[in-house]
């Protein structure tokens, strides 16, 4: 029943971004044509019972950069236009699609790529890919990212064993008022 309930939250949640979200996102894909002519992200990520599905993003990184993760990444990849973007989190407005088809949740673990061996499996032996990937989730809005993958993996199992509509809500508002800064670069 809670699960049902939560998919009809995300299915009026993303289907609502999507409408009043549609001119920010027409400007911001305005932009990234005249900043760097492909201003969408499409990437392969690992989701419920680790299929496979397409995760679509506002690009925030140079175009040939490596498809690994993001702490992987060294910080000058990042575009100007980019830094805005992930700073703002206007960059995941376009994941409201794959929340409204049903690849994702609005609330769930953030999807890791393929090639995150070691936290792919630290999930598989939490249970973590028994529910969808989300844009937002516990870990996020406590600052840990998938450069520490055994902490990310227990953080996603807390949340999925303590999940209710109540943690489903309080995370979403958290992210909205702009808890949690998301996956870190490399600096150096």
């Amino acid at each position: 029943m809670q699960s049902t309930l939560l998919r009809c939250f995300d299915i009026f949640f993303s289907l609502t971004g999507i409408i009043f979200g549609l001119p920010v996102m027409l400007v911001i894909y305005i932009i990234g044509l005249i900043d760097n002519g492909a201003p969408l992200f499409s990437q392969q990520r690992v989701g419920k019972n680790q299929k496979l599905f397409t995760l679509i993003k506002f690009r925030t990184m140079a175009i040939n950069t490596s498809s690994v993760g993001t702490h992987l990444v060294d910080a000058s990849a990042i575009t100007k236009l980019g830094r805005f973007l992930r700073k703002t989190k206007l960059d995941e407005l376009p994941q409201l699609f794959n929340v409204f088809v049903g690849h994702m949740s609005l609330v769930g673990p953030r999807p890791c790529l393929p090639n995150q061996t070691e936290l792919i499996e630290e999930r598989r032996i939490r249970g973590v890919f028994t529910i969808k990937p989300g844009i937002t989730g516990l870990a996020q809005v406590n600052d840990i990212d998938m450069s520490t993958p055994r902490k990310l993996a227990r953080y996603d199992q807390l949340m999925i064993n303590s999940m209710s509509i109540t943690l489903y809500i309080k995370l979403i508002i958290a992210t909205g008022f702009g808890k949690g800064r998301g996956d870190r670069v490399q600096t150096e």
